[in-house]
């Protein structure tokens, strides 16, 4: 009995610090960041949660190549070509992978990352905007107001109470609480839904459009 043991442990792959954070990848995924714990993590990997710890710190490094892994799926911008076209690769491929990952958008607003593949997504994205013209701090206040979009159409897309489907029934059950004497344009746009000439559905690419135009002004400007 022992031996088979030991045959077994010989034929798993050895422990290393990139198949740690693949588990720890998919623990997020299925159950929330919230749900990562050291522990668990070694139960999934069938360790000793001791060690772990020969391959990451702690839970913060694990947080923090977590979110290297998340980044790296991300269309980096090419430099010297197209910036509105490569801007907008970035933004439609950002949201895709964080919708991909819905934990992870809090761990990119809420964390100092600086990690060799985000120092490389974002050294990418102003040199991107400062060949195209920007001068530093537009392309600062560029790179902030769109990556500022992304991340809240993004949590507000995950976190929105309702789906499509029940848009156009919800209008209809509080448009009482909206009457048109005191809220005539709200009402409108309620009774637009209802009647089914509106879908309700906010879509990632027109507010994007409207910040590429008034970026384009600024780089003029500037």
């Amino acid at each position: 009995m022992a031996k088979k043991t030991r045959t077994r442990a010989a034929r798993r792959a050895p422990l290393d610090r990139a198949k740690v954070l693949r588990a720890a990848l998919q623990m997020a995924d299925k159950g929330g960041i919230e749900s990562l714990s050291m522990r668990k993590l070694a139960q999934a990997l069938k360790v000793e949660a001791m060690s772990l710890y020969n391959h990451v710190a702690s839970k913060e490094d694990i947080l923090d190549g977590l979110v290297e892994l998340v980044v790296s799926e991300i269309d980096v911008p090419s430099i010297g070509g197209a910036w509105k076209a490569a801007m907008r690769q970035r933004a439609t491929s950002a949201h895709a992978v964080l919708m991909r990952h819905p934990w992870a958008t809090m761990l990119f607003v809420s964390r100092v990352n600086v990690g060799p593949k985000m120092l490389r997504y974002v050294d990418a994205t102003i040199g991107c905007l400062r060949e195209a013209g920007f001068s530093y701090p537009t392309a600062d206040h560029a790179w902030n107001a769109l990556d500022a979009y992304i991340y809240g159409f993004t949590l507000q897309k995950l976190n929105f109470p309702l789906d499509p489907a029940q848009y156009a029934p919800a209008a209809e059950e509080f448009l009482h609480l909206i009457p048109v004497e005191q809220f005539p344009y709200l009402n409108g746009m309620s009774q637009e839904v209802i009647a089914g000439r509106h879908d309700g559905m906010h879509q990632l690419e027109i507010g994007l459009e409207l910040l590429l135009d008034g970026l384009e002004r600024m780089r003029e400007a500037s």
